[in-house]
């Protein structure tokens, strides 16, 4: 994350607060069905920002508008001021000769993140629009709010980039205002949309939801005759199970040798072989790494849909770099494997960045992929370790170590079966865990850490170094640790503010019976945002509920666990 984290105006901030502080008297107020017709001036309160939803909507609204129309119209709005905030940013680049290097980098991460808005938003649009209903699917309605909440997450990222690197060319030069009304009118397009298509609460699924066929690393896949036979000849495991119930289905291979003796001798080689705009139905593109260290930046982009990455094994395939922000790269950038390609597989990966705990933000793995999974992984590094940054995401049985905010961003992510290290920070650093950034309270985002072991690794001093759960990084910040092993290490306040009593009434952290001398929540922080749930609360953060998990995890093949334990 950004060395100095700024955020959207105070004026604005506090709108934001007291639209939450007020949302729940107005809602038992507004309990009419979206269909039924509604002025502006009360449709508008339940969104975070109701003057300028009622400046917007009162000009392009009528007697018969309803729920269902406000939303429409503020998704239709949302990407034409996406698009142009696009040229905006293409016209400073284009105009960039005497920036600095940092500068530019920034611009150029708004623009990649202005084009995943604009393909956000027309997908969103397609959707509601094309409902003759005027309703959704459960799974429907979870993907555009999914999207309008990463388009809220990708504006905030662009914000942070431009404030660390060019705070004051960017307002010098125009960026910072339209960018800061644009995130208003897509958190009101949130709201709206919100309001009308998303049940006001997912009902906690009470089955399990496991699926357990695809353990140790031994993949359940199915394949040509052809391909088994490149897999089984290249792989030191064997990855085909005899059970041919729910295999998952590969359409083709690449494999990855530093020797030659595969197809490619790089990740990124293989990656660019790999087809464009699959919508997966016809399987998988397995990229099967061979052991070996990867010197290499690795991105897989927005096209490049439904892949899987199959490594040795930890510390055996392992993809490594050393970008940092002390060295000139913004945190978003810096990582060396970043994935957007939605339905993204990885198993059996080491994912390092060396760049060391002097160089601060250094990130390992940025992911701003949906509905992506991680298996049997491992992600090492220190300040700003895995950057889940936006959309829905999953972890199993993974490793993950770092020092500060070592797990951050805004995705829905669920960590399940998982091992979390703190390790050895630089001097005077304290470790925080997590760092959770949601910034509106519609996003349906957050950070549950599930079945998971908490320990420290083995280079930390637990006597001298304080090591916390996690900070609230931005204003809604929502993290949940339930039924994990904590060591005893953990600081007993458990969590850290971030600065002074930022987000400490906004804020959603809970624990769920834990366990470990770690675990005990009595001597906890007292912040009105922490909380201690019971199982009916726990089981809003499970794959079932949190990440809708039943509808695409068990596709994967990776096992895991719907419901509580």
């Amino acid at each position: 994350m950004m060395k100095n984290k700024l955020f959207f105006s105070p004026i604005i901030i506090s709108c934001i607060i007291l639209a939450v502080l007020t949302l729940s008297t107005q809602s038992s107020a507004d309990n009419t069905s979206p269909a039924n017709p509604v002025p502006p001036s009360t449709i508008c309160k339940s969104t975070p920002y109701p003057g300028f939803c009622k400046s917007m909507l009162v000009p392009n609204s009528n007697s018969s508008s309803n729920a269902y129309d406000y939303g429409l119209f503020s998704v239709r709005k949302s990407l034409s001021t996406a698009r142009k905030f696009l040229s905006l940013i293409n016209k400073y680049l284009r105009r960039s000769r005497n920036l600095t290097i940092t500068a530019v980098r920034a611009l150029e991460d708004c623009k990649f993140l202005a084009e995943l808005n604009i393909d956000f938003l027309i997908s969103s649009f397609v959707t509601v629009n094309g409902t003759s209903s005027k309703t959704l699917p459960v799974f429907e309605a979870d993907d555009v709010q999914t999207l309008l909440s990463g388009i809220l997450t990708n504006s905030q990222t662009c914000v942070d980039g431009l404030q660390a690197t060019a705070s004051a060319w960017s307002v010098r030069n125009g960026i910072l205002l339209p960018l800061t009304n644009d995130t208003r009118l897509f958190s009101v397009s949130l709201a709206l949309f919100t309001r009308a298509w998303v049940p006001k609460r997912k009902k906690p699924a009470h089955s399990t939801g496991k699926h357990l066929t695809f353990q140790n690393g031994r993949l359940n896949l199915k394949m040509s005759a052809k391909n088994l036979e490149i897999l089984n000849t290249v792989s030191n495991r064997r990855l085909l199970q005899t059970n041919d119930d729910n295999q998952v289905l590969v359409s083709d291979i690449a494999v990855v040798n530093q020797n030659g003796t595969g197809n490619f001798t790089t990740v990124n080689d293989a990656v660019a072989a790999a087809p464009v705009n699959s919508n997966g139905s016809g399987g998988y593109f397995l990229i099967y790494i061979t052991a070996g260290v990867y010197e290499e930046y690795v991105s897989i982009a927005k096209n490049k849909k439904y892949l899987m990455m199959i490594g040795d094994g930890i510390n055996q395939t392992i993809i490594t770099g050393n970008h940092s922000f002390v060295d000139g790269w913004t945190t978003f950038n810096s990582s060396t494997f970043a994935v957007v390609g939605a339905g993204f597989v990885a198993v059996n990966i080491t994912f390092r960045n060396t760049a060391g705990a002097i160089k601060h933000q250094a990130v390992a793995v940025r992911n701003g992929a949906d509905l992506s999974t991680f298996y049997l992984c491992s992600f090492e590094a220190y300040q700003d370790t895995l950057y889940v940054h936006s959309l829905r995401q999953f972890y199993r049985e993974c490793d993950i170590y770092g020092t500060v905010d070592f797990i951050f961003g805004n995705a829905a992510a669920v960590f399940q079966n998982c091992n979390l290290y703190p390790r050895l920070p630089m001097p005077g650093q304290f470790n925080a865990i997590t760092a959770q950034g949601r910034t509106d309270p519609n996003q349906n985002t957050g950070i549950s850490i599930h079945n998971c072991t908490i320990r420290p690794a083995d280079d930390l001093n637990t006597t001298s170094i304080q090591t916390y759960l996690g900070r609230p990084w931005k204003e809604f910040s929502r993290t949940i640790y339930m039924q994990s092993y904590i060591d005893g290490f953990i600081n007993s306040l458990g969590w850290h503010e971030w600065s002074g009593d930022f987000a400490l009434n906004t804020s959603y952290y809970a624990e769920f019976n834990n366990t470990g001398p770690g675990s005990n929540t009595s001597g906890r922080v007292n912040w009105p945002g922490f909380h201690v749930i019971n199982s009916a609360d726990a089981a809003n953060f499970t794959v079932s509920n949190f990440l809708l998990g039943n509808d695409w995890i068990f596709d994967t093949g990776v096992p895991y666990d719907g419901g509580l334990l």
